[in-house]
């Protein structure tokens, strides 16, 4: 796991919790930005899984599949928030938007979290 990648996509995960709260506060749709920031964020997940999967033959976590289940997981939510915003015609789109960045932002801690224990 790399520490500056964790800083990076939580910096644009706090984006777009904040970006999804104003829509909603707004009393508006969701626009590009929101798009935008959830692509980031998912490019940076990615880009993150296959890094972590590829060093995980010489330093592998000693909770194995929980961290598989939290990389796995982690990538999934941001699809599966701009799916379900995109199908929400009303304001509530941005809050769904701010929940699924609220979730990666705290998933990716517990990821470098599992990654750094030593299972001692």
């Amino acid at each position: 796991m790399t520490p500056f990648l964790v800083v990076a996509t939580t910096i644009v995960a706090v984006l777009l919790v904040v970006a999804g709260l104003a829509s909603t506060l707004a009393r508006r749709q969701i626009g590009l930005v929101h798009l935008a920031l959830a692509a980031v964020v998912e490019v940076l997940l990615v880009v993150q899984a296959v890094l972590a999967l590829a060093a995980m033959d010489a330093d592998t976590p000693a909770d194995t599949p929980s961290f598989l289940g939290y990389l796995f997981g982690v990538v999934l939510i941001p699809v599966a928030g701009v799916l379900w915003a995109r199908t929400e015609v009303t304001r509530w789109a941005g809050t769904v938007l701010a929940v699924a960045g609220a979730s990666v932002g705290v998933m990716v801690w517990r990821l470098l979290e599992l990654w750094e224990a030593t299972g001692a």
